[in-house]
């Protein structure tokens, strides 16, 4: 049974401010703009206890001279890691879970509208963030591994996001 989906906790917007703030510290030299994206960000719903942050730099190039500082800071440097376009790291915590993932694209990149349109969205129509969420639940009673329990969610994410991105750029 997947079990790693939590209530939300108030408290992940905390840990991502602070670990916004550790990023921009150790990459003073990096244009980088952050934003709280996923499901931690989102009020109200379950989510997996992972940080997701995604960053916006005018040049990838800029991170990929920086694997040292990422290093240091505890991140794992997973490159693209399938997706054009991205820089991917990973986080873990001192028990060895992980504890943030950073997707970093470059400004322009449809990647950030459609994180961000998400996002926005669930947080504005609370209805369809609780049904997102009951259907985590359900997934999460019903489904023996990780994968399929992402796969569920994928038509869900894939309808909304469809919704979501026409409301994001009517407001726009």
């Amino acid at each position: 049974m997947v079990n790693h989906v939590l209530p939300h906790d108030p408290t992940w917007a905390d840990a991502f401010t602070a670990e916004a703030a550790a990023l921009n510290a150790a990459l003073p030299d990096v244009a980088l703009t952050l934003h709280h994206i996923g499901s931690t960000a989102i009020p109200g719903i379950l989510a997996k206890p992972i940080i997701d942050l995604m960053g916006v730099v005018p040049d990838l190039a800029q991170m990929d001279r920086h694997d040292a500082a990422m290093q240091a800071l505890g991140y794992e440097v997973m490159g693209a890691f399938g997706i054009e376009g991205r820089r991917y790291y990973r986080k873990f915590d001192a028990s060895g879970q992980r504890s943030h993932h950073l997707h970093v694209f470059a400004t322009g990149a449809p990647d950030i509208t459609r994180h961000l349109a998400f996002r926005d969205y669930l947080r504005a129509h609370t209805d369809v963030a609780s049904d997102y969420s009951a259907l985590k639940e359900q997934l999460t009673a019903s489904q023996a591994d990780w994968e399929r329990y992402v796969e569920g969610k994928d038509p869900f994410i894939k309808r909304v996001e469809q919704h979501a991105l026409r409301w994001y750029q009517a407001r726009r």
